[in-house]
């Protein structure tokens, strides 16, 4: 083929492959989710084959309804009992705003130095409680507008989780052949380390994922138990909201935080201090110190790289970035590696000394 027409079929291809990532772009982020949790789960795939005699549909179809069980259901359930607790702070606003303010409690006049101070910021507040709410008004509406972005943002996540929940399905089902394709493509681009790096990649994903699920499990658990101790109410729900909290950072404060300040409404200061050294100490430390062992443990990448990979990931490509960040920065790692081994030249066994050729001809 002329040099003219090879060139005319490279561009035609480029331009093929763009458009087809353009039309995939919409979908990146569900496709990236559903690759995530297939990889992380296909030792189950794999056994489930194995049950169902080689019947791959069976068991992606199996597998994958339990996923729609396991996330779905407890997520419903959780956004049911957050939208009554909304509607229950709604309901007391509205009070607050027509019938005033309760009586101060009595724990707040007991406090020291600044105690009678707050009860007589309380009554007055309680006294202008009218004018209060219509200077705040301006800012409710801002807040509310605040809340309803988050919530369209949430929704629009909602909607890839369950896309993400679909299209796991055909990666469970079609997971072997995709996997050839893309090991014959690295084959073609990268020769003979193209297993190496798969195994590279397929280690570090594994990796942040034990690190990550594992992390929140024990936050959750972790906090499930601080709650249960401190007597917080509904305890269950918010070890559960902890859960799905601590896969984002500083999720877990936004549970633990609130539990600790009504603990202080309540007059119970010392579960109160004891919820807030728990969550700082064991719920929120626990990440700093778990997730990195996780991640780190069993590969040859050193702890700064990782920590690196994950806090660099996520503030580049948003949560995403918790996986994409260490492999980036594991593959570069090993590809400096490679390269640097190569330029490198090893020393002799022996070096000669010098004459040492001299006395050989003599």
């Amino acid at each position: 083929m002329p040099n003219n027409d090879r060139l005319l079929v490279q561009i035609l291809l480029l331009a093929l492959l763009g458009a087809s990532l353009w039309v995939l772009a919409p979908f990146a982020s569900a496709l990236f989710w559903a690759a995530v949790l297939s990889f992380a789960s296909w030792p189950l795939m794999r056994w489930l084959t194995c049950a169902f005699k080689g019947n791959e549909t069976l068991a992606a179809g199996v597998l994958t309804c339990g996923w729609m069980v396991l996330v779905a259901i407890p997520l419903v359930w959780l956004g049911l009992n957050v939208a009554d607790h909304v509607r229950s702070a709604t309901v007391f606003l509205r009070g607050v705003q027509v019938e005033g303010l309760p009586p101060a409690p009595v724990w707040l006049n007991e406090l020291p130095l600044v105690g009678p101070r707050l009860v007589n910021a309380w009554e007055t507040l309680d006294e202008q409680g009218t004018a209060f709410f219509a200077s705040i008004r301006p800012y409710l509406g801002e807040v509310g507008n605040w809340l309803l972005v988050r919530s369209a943002r949430i929704g629009g996540g909602m909607l890839e989780l369950a896309l993400s929940l679909v299209l796991v399905f055909f990666f469970y089902r079609d997971g072997p052949r995709l996997a050839a394709f893309v090991h014959s493509l690295l084959h073609r681009l990268i020769d003979e380390r193209a297993d190496h790096y798969l195994a590279l990649v397929a280690a570090t994903v594994q990796r942040v994922v034990n690190g990550v699920i594992g992390t929140a499990a024990a936050q959750g658990v972790l906090a499930l138990i601080g709650f249960s101790i401190a007597g917080i109410p509904g305890a269950l729900i918010l070890g559960l909201l902890t859960f799905v909290l601590s896969l984002i950072p500083m999720g877990p404060p936004l549970v633990w935080v609130p539990a600790t300040a009504w603990l202080v409404w309540q007059g119970d200061f010392g579960y109160a201090i004891f919820l807030g050294i728990w969550g700082v100490f064991v719920i929120s430390g626990v990440d700093n110190v778990l997730k990195p062992y996780l991640i780190s443990r069993g590969g040859n990448l050193p702890l700064v790289v990782v920590l690196l990979g994950v806090f660099g990931g996520i503030f580049a490509f948003g949560f995403m970035g918790l996986f994409l960040g260490p492999t980036l920065l594991a593959v570069a790692y090993s590809l400096l590696g490679d390269w640097v081994a190569k330029e490198v030249p090893v020393p002799p066994d022996e070096p000669a000394l010098p004459g040492a050729d001299d006395e050989k001809v003599r």
